[in-house]
Formats: C-alpha cells, sequence, structure tokens
C-alpha cells in the first residue's frame, strides 16, 4: 500500500475543490441551493404561462430527466464536502469504517472516498 505525503495531499485538496467548484456550477445551471437542507439542490420546476401542451410535456420531460442527475451530482458534492472537512480535521485519507489509511492510489482516481478498497467490497 501506498501512503500519502504532503505533496500528495496538496494535490487532493486542489482537487477536490475545483470539483466542488465544478459540481456546483453544474447544479446551479438547472436547480438552487435548498435554504432549508444542508447539501440539498431543487431542480427548477418549470412553470407554465402560455406554451403549447407540447412545449410543456417537454419541459416537464426534461425536468424529469434532471432529477437523477441532481441527485448523483448531490450525492458527489456531498463526499466532496465530507471529504474537505475531514482534511481539516486531519482525518481525510482514513477509512470510515476500519480506520485504516486509505491507499494514494485509490485517492487519485477518487479523492472523495470514504472506504479503503478492502471495506468497500
Amino acid at each position: 500500500m501506498t501512503m500519502m505525503n504532503e505533496k500528495d495531499l496538496e494535490e487532493l485538496q486542489k482537487e477536490l475543490k475545483e470539483s466542488k467548484i465544478s459540481i456546483e456550477k453544474q447544479l446551479g445551471s438547472f436547480a438552487t441551493k435548498d435554504p432549508n437542507l444542508k447539501h440539498d439542490w431543487d431542480s427548477c420546476y418549470p412553470k407554465f404561462e402560455t406554451g403549447s401542451l407540447e412545449e410543456e410535456a417537454d419541459e416537464v420531460e426534461e425536468y424529469a430527466t434532471r432529477l437523477p442527475i441532481e441527485h448523483s451530482l448531490e450525492i458527489k458534492l456531498r463526499d466532496i464536502n465530507l471529504a474537505l472537512e475531514k482534511d481539516k480535521k486531519k482525518d481525510y485519507g482514513k477509512c470510515e469504517n476500519c480506520g485504516k489509511p486509505i491507499d494514494i492510489k485509490r485517492l487519485k482516481a477518487c479523492p472523495e472516498a470514504r472506504l479503503c478498497l478492502k471495506c468497500q467490497k
């Protein structure tokens, strides 16, 4: 198992912060932050004013397509935020299940990883 050094940690922190900004930008293009629930975003439901029935149906279909994308991005963003919080507490890179260090190769592939490969299985 390869351990993490300071340079690795800095690179992973940078990647986490960049990913956070990117995901928030993606979410912001079709959803808004929920002021009542932390880490929750709400897709904008279409407003029907003077569109044809076909246009309104297309908007509802697009909304339904966005919901699973929103959910997936929210989960990834939650995990990134958790990783950044762990970094502040000096717990970043430790498996949440067994407490052992997560291999640097795994963290480089998935910086927000919460479990080592053994516990993930």
